[in-house]
């Protein structure tokens, strides 16, 4: 469905337009209508609109002019203009900005649909090209910026790749932003992609987790931490129709090397509406986090120590750690208690984000209370025993995450052997189990069926081989366990949107 959105001044005419042509017929939906050319803008600038039918004399902004400014957030935005007036200025001005038709009052319905019918061929003809080649350039700026923040590609395939893409990053300085919305998020990262055009110094994207990234580069840090936080208040307004939806600004870091810095920042501070719900946009430097009061004997966690002990499930190491490091802190000079409470934050958003990159999925709700409890605590023994509570928290996951023996073996074959010819009855003949059984379970413990599990792993593997080797696409498949091509086609195109062959064309 085309989105349609109407303006007029007059109430009936908005009212006979809605009744008058069967839009679902001819594939259009009716997103919105306004009185007049400025709240029109105010309500395009917040939503996805493919078609605008206006008047063209109306109070506070006439048509043509909001159809100047609307298509500076929607620069492919099909028009049709509606006249009570057969004037030649209007109708030369309108042909200039490209409308599709400029209609006569009282609106002959057939000319209208006919209007319709052909805008809608039009669409329809550029349409799956240009998403096609939008959808490809995607998907190679996605894989080439989310590598480049997190240090997995190297500087000269980057700068080749940022040419080819049109990066620009001809400034000192660079900032990043995060944007996480719960719903709808590909209409989400289309309005801001659409309004972010007229900010050249702004590249979108989506990382792996499917967060909305809005990257800029500066010329004067100051000011340019200032513009882009504007911007984003600015984008956070406009938006105001998709709730919750979040905000995170990164730190400001220099060119080239830094950059990763920024993003981990933003991406950390999205962790801290845990304890800030209230909060809609947070800055990483309005955070304590980012500038800590300790003094000169500054302490920092090593958290390295506390992975392998999450890891090996010891709790009782855990806890001792945990004590011995708030004495530590304690006995700083010139510490302050919102200095400790800070500290304690942290930890329980270095324990949530571990537990989340050991599952690779997001996790429930469970450190809610804590952050509760550490905003309420009095004393440093309490900190002490929220924090120990929360680490035997993110432990008794992951041992309650641990899947059954038979379904471990399982997928340690898998790892092993995904190549090789699988199927329930041979691993169920291995196992000594009943092949109907061992898929019920199979499926309880990992959450998908035998089937979709190796496809999906093997299309993973392949992903992987087209990124790092120089195999044909067909040995490829037989190097993942597919000795039919098209099989292996079909369920590449199936997991990842397109065909092996257009995906290898994009790295």
């Amino acid at each position: 469905m085309y989105r349609v959105f109407i303006v007029d001044d007059e109430p009936f005419i908005i009212e006979g337009l809605y009744d008058i042509i069967d839009w679902a017929e001819l594939g259009l939906e009716i997103v919105g209508h306004a009185e007049n050319g400025q709240k029109a803008l105010e309500a395009i600038k917040q939503t996805l609109v493919d078609i605008l039918i206006t008047d063209i004399s109306m109070p506070v902004m006439n048509g043509l002019a909001l159809i100047g400014a609307a298509r500076e957030f929607h620069a492919d935005l099909r028009t049709i203009v509606l006249s009570g007036y057969n004037e030649f200025s209007y109708l030369k001005e309108g042909m200039r900005l490209g409308i599709e038709n400029y209609l006569l009052k009282p609106i002959n319905v057939n000319e209208l649909k006919a209007t319709l019918t052909n805008t809608v061929e039009k669409l329809n003809s550029i349409k799956e090209e240009q998403m096609f080649t939008e959808f490809s350039m995607q998907i190679l700026k996605d894989n080439t910026l989310h590598r480049w923040l997190t240090n997995r590609i190297g500087a000269a395939e980057f700068k080749e790749r940022a040419d080819l893409l049109d990066i620009s990053l001809q400034h000192p300085y660079v900032m990043v932003a995060v944007l996480r919305v719960d719903e709808q998020v590909a209409e989400v990262f289309e309005l801001i992609d659409r309004q972010m055009k007229n900010h050249p110094d702004v590249t979108v994207f989506r990382d792996m987790d499917g967060d909305i990234i809005l990257l800029t580069v500066m010329e004067n840090e100051e000011d340019g931490h200032r513009e882009f936080t504007e911007l984003l208040h600015r984008v956070h307004e406009r938006l105001s129709h998709y709730r919750p939806l979040h905000i995170t600004i990164g730190s400001v870091e220099c060119l080239p090397d830094q950059a990763g810095a920024s993003y981990e920042h933003a991406k950390k501070t999205q962790e801290y509406f845990w304890i800030y719900p209230d909060r809609e946009l947070m800055d990483y430097m309005d955070l304590p986090i980012s500038h800590p009061k300790l003094g000169k004997n500054e302490f920092h966690f090593e958290w390295a120590e506390y992975t392998k002990l999450i890891i090996a499930k010891d709790k009782p190491v855990l806890h001792q750690h945990i004590a011995d490091d708030f004495r530590q802190v304690q006995a700083l000079p010139g510490i302050m208690p919102h200095d400790i409470q800070n500290m304690a934050f942290e930890l329980v958003v270095l324990f949530k984000m571990e537990l989340k990159a050991i599952r690779h999925t997001e996790v429930p709700d469970i450190f809610n209370v804590a952050f509760q409890q550490v905003r309420n605590s009095d004393t440093i023994d309490d900190l002490i025993e929220i924090i120990q509570e929360v680490a035997d928290m993110t432990v008794d996951f992951l041992i309650s995450d641990i899947k059954s023996p038979v379904v471990q073996q399982v997928l340690h074959y898998i790892e092993k052997s995904y190549a090789e010819e699988l199927s329930l009855k041979l691993l169920a003949a291995q196992y000594n189990i009943h092949p109907v059984y061992l898929g019920q379970l199979f499926n309880k413990e990992t959450g998908e069926t035998f089937t979709d599990y190796i496809n999906r792993y093997r299309i993973e593997k392949a992903k992987e081989m087209l990124m790092t080797t120089h195999l044909k696409v067909h040995e490829i498949a037989r190097n993942v366990g597919y000795w039919e091509p098209g099989y292996f086609y079909k369920q590449f195109k199936k997991y990842v949107g397109i065909s092996p062959t257009d995906y290898k064309g994009l790295l």
